[in-house]
């Protein structure tokens, strides 16, 4: 039989092919953009996959691919821009999936942090604002300062402003006026602290916490994520307050089943909200619960599309127990804009410690554009160690000696 992906994370392509599989199925991969997974892709066997190039913003289109598969038993869809049409092909197909109110529920931020301030879990409302100069006396009044704008349907960390005095919050209005949107431009408190996500799993309401990822973010204002490493040896009281407020957190939303990634900044009075995300984290979030369970997790991706208990949840009862190698990953991004022609530093990778590895996200020829966010990212340095720490500190080291070579336009004349 066929399970189905409704295109997917970045990473992770291969480790999915293995769960299908051991379940019994197939995996057939339908994108409009082969070359997202270059990199998967050029580690499979021949054949290991079914693909179908379409154009998946097509939702009829799709639907007519999926229907043509040979017993199609499951659908996958583990990316937030076709969270929403996955579930409604889910329901269309009758195959099991959420409920696609649920999930457009999800997909609007502003709409979550306003559910969660009316129920006591977050401090701040949301304001949904025309993206204008003249929609800052409305941010002021209803939100105040320091204060987030940013896109209620937004991905990588685009269209994001962080704003902590009147002339930041007017100058950030104006370069929303002149940006498209996912969904509607909204503004909610800036929380201070460190940023971390919960990655968990569940099933009818019932909720695991996997472990706690670190995340480095670039200095302000940009909101660029830099870094990242897990499991966070956090003291035990903390990470039962996390776990106890990511289960309400979840149940509030309307999350129950499958994986979500949690953002959320430490605050002196706790955990707060920055985003849910219902899926797996991205980036090599996935590789680093693989790594640090000593499981292949993509198997519990498998067991929700075909609308069954993940074996997971048992199989991780206590988190702190036989954990294999944590890891740690750092992004590489340009100086500045331009096209990419390689990389230096790759070749010296073996020199350094905790096996690091080379994840490349960009190619050569590509034109490296919004060095402010996640698109710029040309590639990911991983590396282990014993702790979240020690994995950072030599992921860093390693990534600190690879530089993304760029010509600029200029020098191109």
């Amino acid at each position: 039989m066929t399970i189905a992906a409704l295109e997917a994370l970045t990473f992770g392509l291969g480790r999915l092919i293995e769960a299908a599989t051991d379940a019994g199925h197939r995996l057939c991969l339908l994108t409009g953009d082969r070359d997202v997974y270059r990199h998967e892709l050029a580690q499979l066997p021949p054949g290991a996959l079914d693909i179908v190039d379409i154009d998946t913003t097509d939702e009829a289109a799709c639907a007519d691919a999926l229907a043509a598969l040979p017993d199609l038993c499951g659908l996958i869809n583990s990316t937030d821009t076709w969270s929403v049409p996955g579930a409604d092909l889910a329901v269309k197909l009758g195959l099991p999936g959420p409920d696609p109110s649920a999930v457009r529920q999800l997909r609007d931020k502003s709409r979550v942090r306003a559910l969660l301030h009316e129920q006591g879990l977050s401090g701040s409302g949301a304001r949904v604002v025309p993206a204008d100069p003249s929609a800052a006396a409305e941010v002021l009044r209803e939100i105040g300062l320091p204060a987030v704008l940013k896109d209620s349907s937004g991905t990588s960390s685009r269209n994001v402003w962080l704003v902590r005095d009147e002339q930041q919050l007017r100058t950030a209005l104006t370069e929303a006026s002149r940006r498209a949107f996912n969904g509607r431009l909204f503004a909610e408190r800036l929380f201070s602290g460190p940023v971390y996500s919960a990655e968990t799993l569940g099933w009818a309401g019932e909720t695991r916490l996997l472990g706690v990822l670190s995340r480095q973010m670039s200095p302000e204002p940009s909101v660029r994520e830099e870094a990242a490493a897990f499991p966070v040896a956090l003291p035990a009281p903390e990470l039962d307050l996390i776990q106890a407020w990511v289960g309400r957190v979840l149940a509030a939303a309307g999350h129950v089943d499958g994986f979500a990634h949690v953002e959320f900044v430490l605050t002196k009075d706790g955990p707060e909200l920055v985003e849910i995300n219902r899926r797996i984290g991205g980036a090599l979030v996935g590789e680093a619960l693989c790594r640090s369970l000593r499981t292949n997790v993509y198997e519990a991706m498998v067991d929700t599309a075909l609308g069954r208990r993940p074996a997971l949840l048992d199989a991780v009862a206590d988190i702190g127990q036989d954990r294999g190698p944590a890891t740690g990953f750092v992004l590489v991004y340009p100086e500045r804009p331009g096209t990419l022609t390689g990389w230096t530093g790759l070749d010296g990778l073996p020199d350094f410690p905790g096996s690091p590895e080379w994840y490349p996200t960009a190619v050569p020829g590509r034109r490296v554009e919004h060095l402010s966010d996640q698109r710029s990212c040309t590639g990911i340095v991983l590396a282990e160690a014993a702790t979240a720490e020690l994995a950072l500190h030599r992921a860093l080291s390693a990534a600190g000696s690879i530089r993304p070579v760029v010509v600029a336009d200029a020098d191109r004349e």
